[in-house]
């Protein structure tokens, strides 16, 4: 292997016989050495190392550990993919669990053990590899209208087949669910994945106006209608003519515009309100509600013959709570969202986090989560966020306890749909990730006949 081909690795390390001896140890790669955070942070920024080896004892405080962990914490802000692989005494347990919370990879007990050493640096540079290829893939993968919808639960794996089986359809569609669970995001992947996705979507909150001003936002109005029309004024159903027409919260509208609504539904013209003249208008509808329509059917709040315009078909969205791993992944992707948008290094889920996340009710749903996690993405220190940043409780021992067999096969599915989802239902790339043979992720995959997968 010539040195164009070996993988980077920083020794930082201010005994010049413990370098050497590494440098030779370490001859399967391209070995850089520095003795001081000044001379890590330069070599840093020549090459953004994939992997770094450092001693938490470094000048001008060898025998102490905060140059150390400021120099960890510099690396990071420098490169923030590099695998840390820091060495410490054997009394020095404590500092290393310190340094990973920093965002260290792991941790390797003086006097150094070379093979065990080689081990954990050959599993940083797998790990490395891979998180280079899935963000070369995903920046080569093309534009989804669905990308940002995170699924790997089957109930939300349903909902996004659903999706793009009607996408292509004229059919009305009503989209159900809890606040917070993403209806207007189904919605715009409906309408940038039909035949009018070059026309506008327009989009009305039906809770968010007021009674008097609803109207004339829907339908328009003609110059002199009421006081303050100064001029003709299209309204919101109008103004999407030839694409999509989202009515959001539709479930709030008052009883008395619902009538109007069902007139142009039916008959797809419009009058202004203070006009005469009948405005014919296309456009695909699609509603969403967090209200139950059919107990306000029966409780004459809601026209039942409206319901029936509006839901050719319905799409359920589950909850959150019911979305088994899925509020991990979500997080996930949110908090290396926010740490992108508030300029801040990556930063990790400790397994705090995680507990309390797949245990918490979510009653916000995606948009609490969302809040949650920008929150945490500010305020925490260091390169992990707590379940404490996130303001939740980690579960305690009462939590619910499976059987062992349920806790393996929900884990196992959990991984393999993750898997599928990383690599774009590639199976190959899943059994890579997941540590397995193509033959034997194919075998699970039998047994799990909703499971989709590439070639």
């Amino acid at each position: 292997m010539n040195s164009q081909q070996k993988t980077k690795l920083l020794v930082v390390e201010d005994d010049p016989g413990l370098q050497r001896q590494l440098k030779w140890a370490l001859d399967d790669f391209e070995v850089e050495c520095a003795a001081s955070r000044d001379e890590a942070l330069a070599v840093a920024r020549r090459f953004e190392p994939p992997i770094v080896l450092q001693d938490l004892g470094l000048p001008p405080d060898p025998d102490g550990v905060e140059e150390g962990f400021a120099t960890i914490t510099d690396l990071l802000r420098i490169a923030p993919q590099t695998k840390i692989i820091v060495v410490t005494g054997r009394e020095g347990r404590e500092h290393a669990l310190r340094a990973i919370r920093l965002g260290a990879y792991d941790f390797c007990q003086k006097p150094v053990d070379l093979s065990v050493l080689s081990l954990i640096i050959d599993r940083a540079r797998r790990i490395h590899e891979l998180e280079v290829e899935n963000r070369r893939l995903a920046d080569s993968r093309p534009a989804s209208a669905l990308d940002g919808v995170i699924a790997a639960s089957e109930p939300m794996l349903k909902v996004c087949r659903l999706v793009q089986k009607l996408a292509p359809t004229q059919a009305t569609v009503l989209l159900l669910g809890e606040s917070g669970t993403g209806k207007e995001r189904l919605a715009q992947a409906l309408h940038s994945l039909s035949s009018r996705a070059n026309r506008p979507m327009v989009a009305i909150n039906c809770a968010a106006i007021p009674e008097n001003l609803l109207e004339s936002e829907l339908f328009g109005y003609e110059r002199g209608a009421f006081t303050g029309a100064v001029k003709q004024t299209r309204g919101k159903i109008e103004t999407a003519d030839g694409g999509t027409l989202f009515l959001d919260e539709i479930g709030d509208m008052p009883l008395a515009l619902q009538s109007k609504l069902l007139r142009f539904v039916q008959e797809r013209v419009i009058e202004r309100v203070g006009g005469r003249e009948l405005i014919p208008v296309d456009v695909r509808i699609i509603a969403a509600t967090h209200q139950d329509l059919k107990a306000a059917i029966l409780a004459r709040t809601f026209r039942e013959d409206l319901f029936y315009r509006i839901s050719e078909v319905t799409v359920t969205i589950p909850p959150l709570r019911e979305r088994g791993a899925d509020s991990v992944l979500i997080a996930n992707y949110l908090l290396q969202e926010a740490c992108k948008r508030h300029g801040k290094a990556q930063m990790k889920l400790a397994p705090d986090a995680i507990a309390a996340i797949e245990h918490y009710r979510w009653p916000g749903n995606v948009r609490e989560l969302e809040n949650r996690v920008n929150s945490a993405a500010i305020m925490a220190e260091g390169k992990l966020v707590t379940a404490e940043d996130l303001t939740l409780e980690e579960p305690g021992a009462d939590a619910v306890i499976l059987p062992l067999r349920e806790v393996r096969q929900r884990a196992e599915s959990a991984a393999i749909h993750r898997a599928l989802a990383i690599s774009g239902g590639n199976v190959s790339k899943a059994a890579e990730l997941l540590g397995v043979s193509r033959p034997t992720l194919y075998d699970l995959l039998e047994r799990m006949p909703n499971a989709t997968a590439g070639s």
